[in-house]
């Protein structure tokens, strides 16, 4: 027989434009609802319409009644405070909400995924393709099969000017899973990690998940959001366990320049515990003159770094799933553990379609530069756009494909039938109510000021997501000039 499931507490409705971005006004006393003025009041979607959060400080009960006549029964459905403590991804939970809204119907232009718009190139999914009908469908190697390790030494070696053997690679479900392993692996209760921001939002999510403590460290975009090595200095404790670099970076698209890398690595070297996780997942998608150094190449940085890397931004790849850690080898095989009873080895198919990648010639070869040249030209397009626009701070992106970009001189401004532009959430959901575009707002990586504006989409798409957001901004008047 079914069971109904009654909560102890009430849970509140929440509005479309809540839900879209994650917010609770019960859970958050700082939240100040805003209605939604437009067509987003009449949609009715099953998806949204289950969005719910539940907090507290206790444990939380309920009471299931069975419909066979039973007695009610009290089930403890607390969780751990682990999981309490890490908030979910907004980045996926905005990418899921406007996939729902487009699908019920509202011309809702997404630029909040980080994935690209291109089709995995054919050699590779022909790659993909082959191996299923030639049988490679049962479990590899925890890690990994040993062709795709030696390919990625090869890579390496030859792209990055680092070596390693294959007992020293661990592919994974993704650079996600790569990430977060690392960070479970080396840090320890009461450990700090150091995180410039902005930053991607997961890093300080997988440190609590560790029990370890998110140090954040705030960088300018004046300064392109580069990590100031005085600073990291001055941060540095005894319980300093990882550094967490992302070059090219997300959300900003700054490269740090070697030069930099080598002052943040001298830093490094006066700290005997400090390792640091390389996050060089966009590396390939990199504008020129910028150029991409990997941090395990600086002189004494090799023992004590975890570069991480993978398939799904370069080679559009994101739901293959694969990525990679390279590292030494004690700590390697301690991701492996973790691996091990968690996974295990990733999909035997996207492992030999990623040999095929890796075999399209030095960073991807004529298929991955042709991607990067329409990444650049969408680049330069907005950069160009957005600079037309009163009051926008940018900082022109050297690899990636986003731009950050300070609203913040729009913040204050009140909007009849809205209410008052108070932060990147609150200007996001007008931009969605107003001009049907989805963003993501910069509180989720680490800096108010700002909003992503992902351009992997194509330029059409772009063209008409920016005429949108400039109507939208006309009705906004800044409480004080700036």
């Amino acid at each position: 027989m079914a069971n109904s499931l009654h909560t102890s507490s009430t849970v509140p409705r929440l509005g479309l434009g809540e839900q879209f971005l994650g917010l609770n006004s019960a859970s958050d006393p700082s939240f100040r609802s805003l209605s939604f003025t437009s067509q987003f009041r009449s949609i009715s979607l099953k998806s949204l319409e289950s969005t719910r959060q539940l907090k507290s400080q206790g444990e939380i009960s309920a009471v299931v009644r069975a419909q066979s006549g039973l007695d009610p029964m009290q089930v403890d459905i607390s969780l751990s405070p682990r999981v309490n403590s890490v908030k979910p991804s907004k980045t996926v939970a905005i990418t899921d909400q406007a996939t729902a809204l487009a699908l019920a119907g509202v011309p809702v232009i997404r630029l909040a995924a980080g994935e690209p718009d291109f089709d995995t190139p054919a050699p590779i999914a022909e790659a993909g393709i082959n191996a299923i009908r030639e049988g490679y469908t049962r479990y590899t190697p925890n890690a990994g099969n040993l062709d795709i390790r030696q390919a990625i030494c090869h890579k390496l070696k030859e792209e990055n000017g680092i070596s390693y053997t294959p007992d020293q690679i661990l592919v994974s479900n993704g650079a996600k899973q790569s990430i977060v392993q690392a960070v479970l692996a080396v840090c320890s209760p009461g450990d700090e990690v150091i995180i410039p921001a902005p930053f991607w939002v997961s890093y300080p999510e997988m440190a609590r998940l560790a029990d370890a403590t998110p140090v954040i460290l705030p960088t300018s975009i004046s300064k392109n959001f580069l990590l100031d090595p005085k600073l990291l200095e001055s941060k540095l404790t005894e319980k300093s366990r990882l550094l967490i670099l992302c070059s090219p970076s997300n959300p900003t698209g700054s490269v740090i320049p070697k030069r930099l890398l080598e002052e943040i690595a001298q830093v490094v070297a006066k700290h005997p515990r400090l390792l640091v996780l390389s996050d060089e997942i966009y590396e390939h998608i990199i504008y020129a003159p910028a150029t991409h150094t990997s941090f395990a190449s600086l002189p004494g940085m090799w023992e004590r770094t975890l570069t991480v890397n993978g398939f799904s931004k370069a080679f559009a790849m994101t739901g293959w799933r694969l990525g990679y850690l390279a590292g030494p080898k004690h700590f390697v095989a301690a991701c492996g553990k973790i691996q091990s009873q968690f996974t295990s080895g990733a999909s035997s198919i996207a492992q030999k379609a990623a040999v095929a990648a890796l075999g399209m010639g030095y960073a991807g070869g004529e298929a991955i530069s042709t991607m990067v040249k329409a990444f650049k030209d969408r680049r330069d397009f907005l950069v160009k756009s957005f600079g037309e626009l009163e009051g926008l701070k940018i900082s022109e992106p050297q690899g990636a494909f986003y731009l950050f970009i300070d609203f913040s001189y729009y913040y204050g401004a009140d909007v009849e039938g809205f209410g008052k532009i108070e932060n990147s959430e609150s200007l996001c959901r007008y931009l969605l109510d107003k001009g049907q575009v989805a963003l993501v707002p910069g509180s989720a990586f680490g800096d108010d000021s700002c909003v992503r504006i992902s351009y992997a989409a194509s330029l059409t798409t772009l063209q008409a997501a920016v005429e949108r957001i400039k109507k939208a901004l006309v009705s906004l008047r800044p409480a004080v000039p700036v």
